[in-house]
């Protein structure tokens, strides 16, 4: 019998010594800095995305230079607006902030963590014990705990968890000085309103200036972004190859949602994938449907890849060895021209209204089942603007124009109302000094196209 006294008291590999309370200062500090060093934003996306990134030529960002651009942007929409500042609540605002993540689906819907970006500083009020999250960017002057006032929490006693949650915000007015009482939100709840009104705060919307911040991308997010699309392509590709009749919706879907993953990506919005009959009318959640051989296979990445980026990119392929239909080639023509002719449009100071005017749009005969936009902005996800079609402008449709740094998608969908299949295409464009120049690169299909 194994003498048990003759054991390491505290493992075989390591001797961890016990918790003297006096040393936890110490402890807490040395926590943090080994979490913060192994962030995995600080450890980046790995061989794979890097070794693509230098295949295609795309240099490297300056993450720092990156990072400042975005709070100087945030700053000058306040100070446009005469805000105190502004407390973010969405996840992507906060990455736009302050370049730190969370459990961002998670706290999407569960509000445990917000931000505040003022004129001087910024102050992040994270879940519990997260401190780390949030050291590599350089930008939080301070981490500190996050008053939740959801159900989950606070149950019956969501009113009592507000009203400390208002003091908190009193007490952050106070902190900045000033007279200013002005406060913008990305999200807030009428108790919430209320309870800060009382203190006299008056609460203002704080996703208009955050859309507006984030619509003109500085040449290093362009790079960032960039990268991101190749990513995006390189597991398209996978999915391509992947490609198989007998297999599901669901088991080609997963291939993207793996080279996502393995190149440092965060995660997909939607479930845009479909085939055969599913692929008309659009919007179909990808499903167990099997793939049969000469089915269109049409999807929409709506990704989230490295550095956060969307890469926004939809492609129709033809599943199988067998030769097109001619209503499927006669339809992937009609998208490839709509396509064609609206990156056409696109360039530095035309007008929103001017760009949904001069599009193409589908036939009569396809235009009932059209898609809901023509283009819309992208970044860190989908974003302003966004044009609908002529016949969709109505008076609370703003108008506007396109600038340079600015990152747009060009939609289409070509289905005929009641027809057996549709076809879905997406190209993603920068908006340049002298035109633009289209992002994504991903080849048409070969046997649709030709």
């Amino acid at each position: 019998m194994t003498d048990i006294t003759r054991r390491p008291v505290f493992g075989s590999h390591r001797r961890i010594m016990p918790f003297q309370p006096d040393q936890e200062a110490e402890l807490r500090a040395a926590s943090r800095a080994k979490a913060a060093a192994l962030n995995s934003h600080a450890l980046g996306p790995g061989a794979l995305a890097e070794a693509e990134w230098r295949a295609a030529g795309i240099a490297e960002p300056d993450l720092t230079a990156m990072r400042r651009y975005r709070l100087d942007r945030i700053r000058a929409e306040l100070a446009r607006r005469d805000y105190a500042g502004v407390i973010l609540y969405d996840p992507v605002n906060i990455r736009y902030a302050t370049d730190s993540t969370n459990m961002q689906l998670w706290v999407a819907h569960n509000a445990t963590r917000f931000c505040f970006v003022g004129a001087d500083r910024v102050y992040l009020y994270d879940y519990h014990e997260c401190g780390h999250l949030s050291d590599h960017t350089g930008l939080v002057d301070e981490v500190r705990s996050c008053v939740s006032t959801i159900p989950m929490y606070a149950g019956e006693l969501v009113a009592q968890r507000v009203e400390r949650w208002a003091d908190s915000i009193a007490e952050l007015m106070r902190e900045i000085g000033g007279t200013n009482r002005r406060l913008a939100f990305d999200h807030l709840g009428a108790e919430a309103a209320a309870a800060l009104s009382r203190r006299g705060i008056t609460t203002h919307d704080g996703q208009i200036p955050m859309e507006f911040a984030r619509s003109i991308k500085s040449p290093d997010e362009v790079l960032a972004m960039r990268r991101a699309i190749v990513s995006c392509e390189a597991a398209m590709a996978e999915m391509e190859t992947g490609l198989k009749p007998g297999m599901s919706e669901n088991d080609l879907w997963a291939l993207l949602h793996h080279g996502n993953i393995v190149r440092g990506g965060e995660w997909i919005e939607t479930r845009l994938l479909a085939s055969g009959p599913r692929t008309n009318p659009w919007f179909q959640e990808c499903s167990s449907r099997v793939i049969e051989p000469g089915d269109l296979v049409a999807f929409d990445t709506d990704l989230i890849g490295p550095y956060g980026f969307c890469a926004d990119i939809s492609r129709t392929w033809l599943a199988g060895d067998g030769p097109p239909t001619d209503e499927q080639r006669d339809l992937y023509a009609i998208a490839m021209d709509q396509i064609a002719h609206n990156l056409a449009l696109v360039g530095p100071g035309v007008g929103l209204r001017e760009l949904a005017e001069r599009a193409r749009t589908p036939p009569s005969d396809c235009f009932a089942a059209r898609y809901g936009v023509l283009f819309h902005g992208v970044g860190l996800a989908d974003e302003y603007p966004t044009i609908p079609h002529i016949e969709d402008w109505t008076d609370d449709t703003p108008d506007g124009v396109l600038e340079p740094g600015m990152t747009i998608c060009v939609e289409s969908y070509i289905g005929r109302l009641g027809g057996h299949e549709g076809v879905k295409l997406e190209q993603q464009v920068l908006v340049t000094e002298k035109g633009s120049d289209v992002l994504s690169a991903y080849p048409w299909d070969q046997c649709l196209s030709a």
